[in-house]
């Protein structure tokens, strides 16, 4: 079974004029409706508190009350109104909950989530708040993990992610990206992969092993955060990258599998993939959760490990 996080709110109107496509996350809710394999999980609100230990206390209390800034808007690509602002509340608090079935079940989804540009006071590039650096400072402050790794596959480098956890040893940042494409003014992670325009699968695969496998035995995490965003795919509107379908499984099992073989949970959320048609852009999305859900099989992290409660579950919204 795939246990997957995804509440209600994380399906809104387009709030205005953006050239993002608002019916992702829908539209990946419906197709993994289709299968018979699923376990569904919402996620609650994270409180003030929790999102203000990663961002500025000001900037958290200008999103929940739909009052940010037009030039901070302008950078984020949307308005943010109060639908926004609710789904900015419950995108954390589901990649938070993806990390703690993963530490249950070896391997869990958010259906939406990897908003890896955030920074502490301002949005930027469709991302509102970091839910990967607040659910990663939030599991390391009540005691769930004692190290983490965060891996960020999108052709966009994490330069939110990296500078919000930049202070905390105990997390750990890898980006690989396409060196050329956004942001323009690089953060630096614990390890960057900067590749060169128009890289296809194996040399892109070939890198990623070669990068990734000293930084995880170096680092030794719990748990590993998966910014899983499909934009490295060659047709993709915002990429600079050529990978094909198969060069996006071969990624997601690679990643998988390296977790799997030390005993690494994790839990994977969306991230970047842009196009007109949002249909081809979700079922993506979707053979990224499938791809690593079959990696990771039937292996399951003792419970007993991990004695926390968990969210109930429940049908789709």
């Amino acid at each position: 079974m795939i246990h997957v996080v995804h509440h209600p709110d994380y399906v809104t109107g387009t709030p205005g004029r953006t050239t993002y496509r608002w019916g992702k996350n829908g539209a990946i809710r419906d197709l993994l409706r289709a299968r018979t394999d699923v376990v569904w999980h919402e996620p609650d609100a994270m409180p003030d508190a929790w999102l203000e230990a990663t961002h500025d206390p000001d900037y958290v209390a200008e999103v929940l009350s739909a009052s940010v800034p037009r030039e901070k808007e302008r950078r984020i690509g949307f308005p943010v109104t109060h639908g926004v602002a609710r789904r900015s509340r419950v995108v954390p608090g589901g990649t938070w909950l993806a990390a703690r079935l993963a530490l249950r079940h070896g391997f869990a989804a958010n259906t939406a989530g990897g908003s890896h540009h955030a920074l502490a006071t301002t949005g930027a590039g469709y991302c509102v708040l970091n839910d990967l650096a607040i659910a990663a400072t939030r599991l390391l402050e009540e005691g769930t993990v004692e190290r983490l790794l965060i891996v960020d596959v999108d052709v966009h480098q994490g330069d939110g992610t990296a500078a919000l956890t930049a202070a905390d040893p105990r997390i750990a940042t890898y980006s690989i990206h396409a060196e050329k494409n956004f942001p323009a003014r690089k953060a630096r992670s614990t390890l960057d992969v900067p590749l060169r325009d128009h890289v296809g699968d194996d040399e892109y695969v070939e890198t990623l092993a070669a990068t990734l496998v000293p930084l995880l035995d170096r680092h030794r995490p719990d748990l590993i955060l998966y910014q899983g965003g499909v934009d490295p795919f060659a047709d993709d509107r915002l990429g600079r990258l050529a990978l094909t379908e198969g060069g996006l499984a071969r990624r997601d099992r690679l990643v998988g599998s390296l977790a799997r073989a030390r005993g690494i949970p994790l839990a994977s959320t969306v991230g970047g993939g842009y196009g007109d048609d949002v249909m081809a852009l979700a079922a993506r999305h979707v053979r990224v959760i499938a791809t690593l859900a079959e990696t990771f099989g039937k292996a399951e992290v003792a419970p007993t490990q991990y004695p926390f409660t968990l969210a109930g579950e429940s049908p789709p919204g």
